[in-house]
């Protein structure tokens, strides 16, 4: 099977949950932070998750459900259960936190550092080592490496309106970078001099932009 990342737009989206241990609570609140629709089956579901708008629906509807849903994850420790959900999910989208590579979905261990949301798979083999991963990641990106990423996106959105050639944006947004000026000061964590600095690139490359 050939694996490939992607982000999935999950809002107003339909997810099933087989299992309501830590597993299964840790898929709920992340689908839930992705504004998707959540239903439980399987154990008892926390106060929490029903606070949260987590639905509990009974085992003995499991096939209507598994049709309901848009993606089903299989997180319990019945394995007859877990069968049988990924028996009546057939062609849907699934993922199996039991047997991760027998589903055709894979939560990856993520996490969020500024606007970079970052996830590591290992393919299975190694879910502590993800966790390594993530922890050596997290103390080598730098708060200036996140304060980069808002200033690219500020000159982007000003180059959009000027340039009309992407290549030709590229080439801007790499001298942008590149500035040994506009670097200290997102390093002192300027952003704000920093964009006025991006401006004052702009004009100089005869962009006419709109002043602040």
């Amino acid at each position: 099977m050939g694996w490939t990342p992607l982000i999935w737009d999950m809002e107003k989206n339909k997810v099933l949950i087989i299992g309501s241990g830590e597993v299964g609570e840790r898929r709920a609140l992340r689908f839930l932070e992705a504004d998707a629709e959540v239903i439980i089956i399987g154990g008892t579901v926390s106060e929490k998750l029903l606070a949260l708008g987590v639905r509990e629906k009974p085992a003995h509807k499991l096939q209507k459900l598994v049709e309901w849903a848009d993606l089903v994850v299989i997180a319990s420790g019945d394995e007859e259960l877990n069968n049988k959900a990924a028996h009546f999910a057939g062609n849907k989208f699934l993922n199996r936190a039991d047997h991760p590579l027998e589903g055709n979905i894979i939560v990856p261990t993520t996490f969020w550092l500024g606007d970079a949301q970052i996830s590591i798979f290992t393919g299975g083999k190694s879910p502590l080592m993800a966790r390594i991963l993530r922890k050596k990641i997290q103390e080598t990106i730098k708060e200036e490496d996140i304060l980069q990423i808002e200033l690219q996106h500020y000159a982007r959105e000003i180059l959009k309106e000027l340039v009309p050639h992407q290549r030709k944006r590229r080439d801007h947004l790499y001298q942008i970078l590149n500035s040994s000026e506009i670097k200290e000061l997102i390093k002192a964590g300027k952003l704000e001099e920093a964009k006025t600095q991006v401006r004052e690139y702009l004009r100089s490359q005869e962009l006419k932009i709109n002043q602040d």
